[in-house]
């Protein structure tokens, strides 16, 4: 794929705004290239290159809409997808929540792109799996393990003028490691904007020493107990709880911010004051498109809680018209602070409890009171007086990333969490947590 640059990317939505004849029109540009080396078994059994680019064209005749996608760019194939966007939005009912393309807006540049990463190659990627497979098999250890980078653009554009064209890289590199007889099993994650901040050396060693410790591990009975969470442990739970501030779904009574009576929870004090979390789409570790690709609204700072109190809610276009608020772009990232102990410092401070490395296979029950359940897996350990004395059988657990964060004795030093578990580019700290509840007990390793 040659990525389009900012002028090729507007000379073509340029094109595709003069075709249509819709009371309005929003063009849509993404192009990609995405690498990939998969190993399993100690051993490479994927890698390769996609390469992907589309155009998505919106068109509205009053409150109908109808949408066309095409990765053909000459004159015929993209009048072709105009004419049937505006066919379908002729067929299509009145939307009675539709919301008029935006106004021009300004959009302030995000540090999205490296070089560095763009220019990762297939010398690198198997540079990654051989790494990972060669420190496994001195210690007699099994591996599999994903590493992708991509770079990517994204334009946008409507007929009320808006315009936007941004570059993107990224890489992602998960790896599991597991003793030979299955009995022992540790894994790590990364992710990064710049691969310079990405040593496969460093992320092996992490699981390979949590496999060789999580071997024989040993039952201990479900209940409430103070737990050390890695942020890769907490990233889908939080992660569920900062996809639920919409101030509709609370209005509506349809969620944990909903108040008893009517109305929401914006402005209480609902976690412990250690609790601050905010979106910043020129965060420096995880920055993002600074618009938000359903509204096109500008992304900004924004406080979700402050102080353990709920800051702000998120208000979409048409909820905010209804309310008389003001409309608020979705968050493309989440960062909540922390201290400056490490994982180990934690660990030494506890007189007794459990570390989590990871949880997976996490299912909502309850979603007004955000209860979840899940597992614990790949390396879970009992600690006493400040030291890790035996590896544990895993547990599932039923709990809340509300009653979580009001249950905070001590925030770590906060880290990078990104990949396909989790819903947003994420910055959170190891957690120390009391009472925290595991239900049963999984031979799961």
């Amino acid at each position: 794929m040659k990525a389009l640059n900012q002028d090729q990317a507007k000379r073509i939505t340029d094109r595709v705004l003069a075709m249509s004849k819709a009371d309005e029109c929003t063009v849509s540009i993404e192009g990609s290239r995405v690498g990939n080396v998969r190993f399993a078994r100690n051993s490479v059994s994927t890698a390769g290159l996609t390469e992907d680019m589309q155009l998505v064209v919106r068109v509205a005749f009053g409150k109908r809409s109808g949408t066309a996608i095409v990765n053909e760019f000459d004159d015929k194939s993209l009048e072709k997808a105009v004419r049937r966007a505006e066919e379908l939005a002729r067929l299509s009912p009145e939307n009675p929540e539709f919301m008029p393309a935006i106004s021009k807006q300004a959009y302030r540049a995000t540090s999205t792109f490296v070089p560095a990463t763009a220019a990762i190659d297939p010398d690198f990627r198997a540079s990654v799996a051989a790494t990972s497979i060669e420190m496994a098999r001195a210690k007699k250890l099994v591996t599999a393990g994903f590493f992708t980078d991509s770079t990517r653009f994204s334009t946008i554009a409507n007929s009320n003028g808006v315009f936007g064209h941004q570059d993107f890289t990224d890489l992602s590199f998960s790896l599991t490691a597991r003793t030979e007889d299955g009995r022992g099993s540790g894994w790590v994650t990364r992710a990064a904007v710049d691969a310079a901040r990405f040593d496969a050396r460093e992320a092996s060693e992490i699981a390979i020493e949590k496999a060789l410790r999580s071997v024989d591990a040993r039952a201990l009975e479900p209940g409430r107990y103070t737990v050390i969470l890695e942020p890769a442990a907490t990233s889908e739970i939080l992660g569920n709880m900062f996809s639920a501030f919409s101030a509709r779904s609370a209005d509506e009574g349809r969620s944990f911010l909903a108040k008893k009576g009517g109305g929401n929870r914006l402005g209480d004090k609902l976690f412990d004051s250690q609790v601050n979390v905010w979106a910043d789409p020129w965060d420096k570790d995880v920055p993002v498109a600074p618009w938000d690709n359903e509204s096109l609204l500008p992304r900004e700072r924004t406080q979700l809680i402050k102080d353990g109190r709920i800051a702000s809610l998120d208000y979409s276009r048409y909820w905010a018209q209804k309310t008389g608020k003001r409309a608020t772009a979705e968050h493309g990232n989440m960062i909540m602070a922390g201290g400056t102990k490490s994982l180990e410092e934690l660990i030494e401070g506890t007189k007794k409890g459990i570390v989590v490395t990871r949880t997976w296979y996490i299912r909502m029950v309850d979603p007004q009171s955000l209860l979840l359940t899940g597992l614990t897996r790949d390396g879970t350990f009992y600690v006493e007086n400040g030291k890790i004395k035996y590896p544990l059988k895993n547990f599932r657990f039923n709990e809340s990333p509300v009653t979580i964060l009001n249950n905070i004795d001590e925030l770590g030093k906060p880290q990078i969490i990104g990949g396909d578990e989790v819903p947003f580019q994420m910055v959170l700290p190891p957690m120390k947590v009391r009472d925290f509840n595991f239900t049963s007990l999984s031979d799961a390793v």
